[in-house]
């Protein structure tokens, strides 16, 4: 009888349920979705951050192309990914950036980190989280340098830190130094509502991750529960546009619920522990990237039980 079951079933790659959203379309309303924080970041700084935007875009779409082009793979362009990808590294770059950098980062945040471990939906980590770790770390003078026109300073979070007073309003509505991206949270809250609305993303990973925060920030924070301090730790820096836009990115969070909680618990802690101990006073890309290392693991915690197993008898053999 097993025998005859067995020769009736047979094992397809996945998907295994299909929709009919696809690739392209759930790119293109994420880029939609960004579009009002992108709108506010050119009109807050200049017309420059339009060529950071666009060179940056290009770049990624056309190293992916050369890519798969060299290594004879099917071309995927069309899909906008890359564009998506290219759009976040630029969202994530100071107003004032150089453009070559901006090509670099395109070049690691597609090539590096996204084709080379086999193309859309096999990355480890999100693509333009990682090349912008990466510049960070190679051309740190650039990346924290947010000064423009006659804007110049230490930033919301690091006055924060250093205990001088900062307008909360300001940073909600994006009178701030920063990345292009994150200085409007309103903006950012525009867009992610936009994305809840048609189901492409939910709360569970940002809530999660903007609760732990919180709670992390009340004990350890120095400050308690002072409404002045956690308001501008949530509107200052790139908290929102991550919690939103990044953290909840397909391939490389969880899938399962209890996995997505215990990755958003994490991302919150972290989050926090960059933030109150160490010498900077950001942490969201870093505490991002590490917990996508950590998905994999996290849902072997978390994958369901097989349906259907039968524990086998005393002396006999399971189903």
């Amino acid at each position: 009888m097993a025998e005859e079951t067995n020769k009736l079933m047979s094992v397809t790659s996945n998907p295994h349920i299909r929709d009919s959203w696809t690739t392209q379309k759930i790119m293109m309303h994420v880029i939609i979705a960004l579009m009002p924080a992108t709108l506010f970041g050119v009109w807050h700084f200049g017309a420059y951050t339009i060529a950071v935007i666009l060179v940056t875009v290009i770049s990624s779409m056309f190293f992916e192309y050369l890519y798969e082009k060299l290594m004879k793979l099917p071309i995927t362009v069309s899909d906008c990914s890359a564009a998506l990808t290219g759009l976040l590294l630029a969202l994530n770059m100071p107003p004032r950036i150089p453009l070559w950098i901006c090509v670099i980062g395109s070049l690691v945040a597609i090539v590096l980190v996204k084709q080379l471990f086999g193309g859309l939906g096999q990355n480890f980590m999100n693509p333009a989280l990682g090349a912008r770790c990466f510049l960070v770390i190679s051309f740190a003078s650039y990346m924290t340098n947010f000064a423009y026109d006659t804007y110049s300073g230490a930033t919301c979070l690091m006055r924060l830190k250093s205990g001088e007073l900062v307008t909360t309003f300001d940073m909600v509505l994006g009178n701030e130094m920063g990345t292009i991206g994150e200085v409007s949270v309103l903006a950012v809250v525009i867009g992610a509502c936009y994305l809840i609305l048609l189901g492409i993303i939910d709360l569970t990973i940002p809530g999660t991750y903007i609760a732990a925060f919180v709670v992390f920030w009340c004990i350890f924070g120095g400050h308690g529960f002072d409404p002045y301090y956690i308001t501008g730790q949530l509107a200052g820096g790139g908290l929102m546009l991550g919690a939103f836009f990044m953290a909840t990115d397909y391939v490389s969070s969880p899938i399962t619920f209890k996995g997505k909680i215990i990755y958003g618990i994490f991302l919150g802690i972290l989050t926090g522990v960059f933030r109150v101990f160490a010498s900077g006073a950001e942490g969201v890309s870093y505490a991002i990237i590490i917990g996508n290392l950590l998905v994999p693991l996290i849902e072997r915690w978390t994958v369901p039980k097989c349906f259907g197993y039968v524990k086998p008898e005393k002396g006999g053999k399971g189903a």
